[in-house]
């Protein structure tokens, strides 16, 4: 898959799952908690898609109410501030948490800015199939793999990886047909980090004079 279609991909399946409510108790205990995860990332993804459709002809219309509907899921499911650590590596070390936060925020504002109208003409209802879960290694989290399955196309293998925060499983990583978010976007903004800092790479991706998920320096 080409690196410009990372972005729209990554706006459709970051909104596939809702918190998973995490468990402390026993392996046994943890499996089947596991197992209803992964069933509650398809039933999810199944809702959003359908009240994006429904209200396809709202959202056409008010951009703004589409922007807060993602906003609200992403909040609720994707763990930005420790996403945007993996994003910065080792360009993190020394940030202060605001500083994380301004660079997580304007990352993904940046990203469904440009993409997330686009969500509204997906075509064919597209679905995620569960294929099944797996623990990470070092009790880091779990890799839930699904499939996003779109009528006349083959499917694409979705992996998300999410971690347990203040008792929820939250998504930090998404890998698409073996993409990762964290590792596309690290290579991106690598060179950019080093010249001008994260505050100012922060603003830029706020008034779109850099773009995420373009090739290159991000200009």
């Amino acid at each position: 898959m080409r690196m410009k279609l990372l972005p729209l991909l990554l706006a459709s399946t970051l909104l596939a799952a809702a918190p998973l409510i995490a468990s402390a108790q026993a392996p046994a205990a943890a499996a089947a908690t596991q197992g209803q995860a992964g069933k509650t990332v398809i039933d999810a993804s199944t809702r959003i898609m359908t009240t994006l459709q429904q209200r396809k002809a709202e959202f056409s219309k008010d951009p703004t109410a589409l922007r807060n509907f993602i906003n609200s899921e992403l909040n609720r499911t994707f763990d930005r501030d420790y996403a945007a650590r993996l994003v910065l590596g080792a360009h993190s070390r020394g940030a202060s948490d605001a500083d994380i936060k301004l660079f997580a925020d304007a990352m993904a504002d940046n990203l469904m800015q440009r993409y997330g109208s686009a969500l509204l003409n997906i075509q064919g209802r597209p679905s995620f199939r569960l294929k099944g879960e797996s623990p990470l290694p070092g009790n880091r989290g779990v890799r839930v793999a699904t499939e996003l399955v779109r009528s006349g196309d083959q499917p694409t293998p979705v992996e998300y990886l999410m971690r347990n925060t203040d008792g929820q499983w939250k998504i930090f990583d998404v890998n698409i047909e073996g993409i990762s978010y964290v590792q596309t976007f690290r290579n991106q903004f690598d060179a950019p980090l080093r010249q001008k800092g994260i505050k100012q790479v922060a603003t830029e991706l706020r008034s779109g004079t850099m773009q995420a998920g373009t090739p290159g320096n991000g200009k």
